[in-house]
């Protein structure tokens, strides 16, 4: 079996981690949402719930990680009472994995799709009708979703084959890097559009009459489930790239540093689309069309729109793929713990295995547009919904039971492993609040999620 690989540096644990997180729901789903529960105090309670709620799922996916020096399955046989079966998560995992790249990769695919036909011109003096048609006819060609989906594919395998220090970090730092300095130029420019100033205000000012008309228990709600989502725990991902780290740092302080990069993009992206939207009169719940058919028509009446187009989804591209690329790592790091496969063995056999298993979310949208898999949902409703409804919660609630009960690795574990290293501690008086409100928390996201 191949030596272990690891981190070259802080920064590139740092931000392949928060690369993971960072995805499609910070600058799609996340505005969306707050757009519909009221603006500004939806923002209060997803910042309080990344407190409550997401910090401590992150320490202990870390936590496990860091411990086993094992990807899921083998860390927690590692660290798991003997004769109990905590392990056996380590296959959902494996498969959460990769149901989520045989869905995600398509729409990474439309984000390198957009940035082309910004390029080249295909937006230029386009009317709100051709713009609508241009998405339409994007979805409707199963050929030119593959291509951009293969692409997607071939590329995210070959930046793995390299190794996580070889290439993985060298490519996320550039990518990560890049979508700070894109979202923050976007931001800027976005910021100064004459009218936009109603949608700063909306977006920053709390408005309790309008949230007390959404519910507020709705708002509370939908701001835990996406403190919750936003950060991709439950499915191991988080746990492979800690068991690629040294015990310098507290783990802590990294989950905060995360945190704060993934929440960082969220709220810059909401400074990119309110402005834009209230500026040009364009409601921000648009849902699924906000990026590919409203944002299109805005950036086509700005001055110098085609260029903002264009960085808009450089910036989108780098989002997708930078968890692409964190997932597909995760997938390679478990087969090759699992299997005892090499590196290039573990690319050679996922890199079909995912393209193939691709085809049928492509499809969905053109040839296999009819076909109802749970109840009224597509092929990418039920891939996402396997996902992101039954994965990524009751995952999040095993990880969260087997780091704090004294039937899995227990919180003395848990936390003597969490505070090893220089930086931020978490204090043992919070043991009452890990071992009853956190796991009660997340049930209450996980059957939340289950109803649909």
């Amino acid at each position: 079996m191949e030596e272990r690989d690891s981190f070259k540096s802080r920064l590139g644990f740092i931000l392949v981690s928060a690369g993971c997180a960072i995805g499609i729901g910070n600058v799609w789903k996340f505005p969306y949402i707050t757009g519909e529960y009221g603006g500004a105090v939806f923002v209060l309670f997803y910042l309080a719930f990344l407190i409550l709620l997401g910090i401590p799922v992150v320490t202990m996916e870390l936590a496990v990680g860091r411990s086993s020096r094992k990807s899921v399955l083998r860390g927690f046989e590692t660290l798991e009472p003997k004769g109990t079966y905590w392990h056996l998560h380590g296959w959902v995992c494996l498969i959460g994995s990769y149901i989520l790249m045989v869905y995600y990769t398509t729409i990474s695919g439309w984000m390198v799709d957009y940035f082309w036909k910004f390029l080249s011109g295909s937006f230029v003096e386009a009317s709100p009708g051709r713009v609508a048609d241009i998405f339409g006819q994007m979805v409707s060609s199963p050929v030119e979703l593959m291509f951009f989906m293969g692409l997607t594919v071939l590329v995210g395998f070959a930046v793995c084959a390299g190794g996580v220090q070889g290439s993985l970090e060298k490519v996320t730092k550039f990518m990560m890097l890049g979508l700070l300095g894109l979202i923050i130029l976007l931001a800027v420019n976005s910021v100064m559009i004459p009218g936009g100033e109603k949608g700063i205000a909306f977006y920053l000012l709390p408005d309790w009459g309008r949230a007390v008309e959404a519910g507020l228990g709705n708002v509370a709600a939908a701001a835990m489930n996406q403190a919750f989502f936003t950060l991709s725990v439950g499915q191991g991902s988080m746990e492979i790239f800690a068991s690629y780290m040294d015990k310098k740092n507290s783990l802590g302080g990294e989950a905060v540093r995360i945190t704060a990069l993934d929440t960082f993009v969220a709220l810059l992206a909401g400074l990119i689309i309110f402005p834009a939207c209230f500026a040009y009169g364009v409601e921000p719940d648009q849902g699924p069309s906000l990026i590919f058919v409203t944002l299109p028509n805005i950036f086509i009446n700005m001055p110098m729109g085609q260029i903002w187009g264009g960085l808009f989804f450089v910036f989108m591209t780098f989002a997708s793929f930078s968890t692409v690329t964190a997932v597909f790592e995760a997938l390679i790091g478990n087969c090759m713990d699992n299997f005892g496969w090499g590196r290039k063995k573990a690319v050679y056999i996922l890199l079909p295995l995912v393209f193939f298993g691709s085809i049928p979310c492509v499809l969905g949208f053109n040839m296999w547009s009819d076909v109802q898999i749970l109840g009224s949902k597509g092929i990418l409703d039920t891939e996402d919904f396997i996902v992101s409804n039954l994965v990524l919660p009751i995952g999040s609630l095993i990880f969260a039971l087997f780091c704090v009960s004294k039937y899995g690795w227990g919180f003395d574990h848990y936390l003597k492993e969490v505070n090893t290293g220089d930086g931020m501690k978490i204090p043992r008086w919070l043991k009452p609040y890990f071992q009853i409100v956190l796991p009660l928390l997340i049930t209450v996201i996980a059957a939340r999620s289950l109803l649909g």
